[in-house]
């Protein structure tokens, strides 16, 4: 899934009005599995001017960046991490933990050939989708338009239950980031 989804779908789940703590960790557990990808490949482009083929064709699935996925994608860690916060009643962790959770199901449930071994550090296993969240090939045009439908949905639930300036901000940028591809995408796709 794309991030801004991951991270509409990690608030709608877990984050509270009215508290602010536990709505931050639902954001930041919903971004922390794809932050190493956004830290190495911004890296690679934006410092280091390495080509998007080869960040995105070969460092991606190279073992020293799947060595990293391993562990921030892990379910395994995260559901450990989870069932502590749920043991002892932890609100923050458990809008951490289970963000992060909801992300990875996400994730394992819409790659295809660019998934992570989510069961780190059990297995080096990489389920391979049947769908993909953006691959033509494998149902990607509609899998995103319902991930696009899903998410403006999910924004409309947030706005009800959030109130303040800041937080309707949030929510309208990361829906205009979600949909904003698709639009575009559209455009540059539907030819003359």
């Amino acid at each position: 899934m794309n991030t801004p989804a991951h991270l509409i779908f990690g608030l709608t789940v877990f984050a509270k009005a009215g508290r602010p703590t536990v709505t931050a960790a639902a954001l930041a557990g919903a971004l922390i599995p794809d932050l190493s990808l956004y830290l190495m490949a911004g890296w690679h482009l934006q410092v280091l001017g390495t080509s998007p083929q080869l960040v995105f064709g070969q460092l991606y699935f190279s073992d020293a960046w799947q060595s990293i996925f391993r562990i921030d994608n892990s379910m395994i860690l995260w559901g450990i991490a989870l069932t502590f916060g749920l043991m002892f009643r932890v609100p923050v962790m458990i809008a951490l933990c289970g963000a992060a959770m909801l992300h990875l199901v996400g994730d394992f449930l819409l790659h295809h050939d660019d998934g992570r071994a989510h069961f780190w550090p059990i297995s080096n296993w990489i389920f391979q989708s049947p769908v993909s969240y953006w691959d033509p090939a494998h149902y990607g045009t509609i899998v995103g338009a319902i991930e696009v439908g899903a998410s403006l949905l999910c924004c409309a639930v947030l706005w009800r239950r959030f109130s303040g300036v800041v937080m309707r901000g949030l929510i309208v940028f990361l829906g205009l980031l979600e949909f904003a591809p698709f639009i575009l995408f559209a455009i540059i796709f539907s030819g003359p």
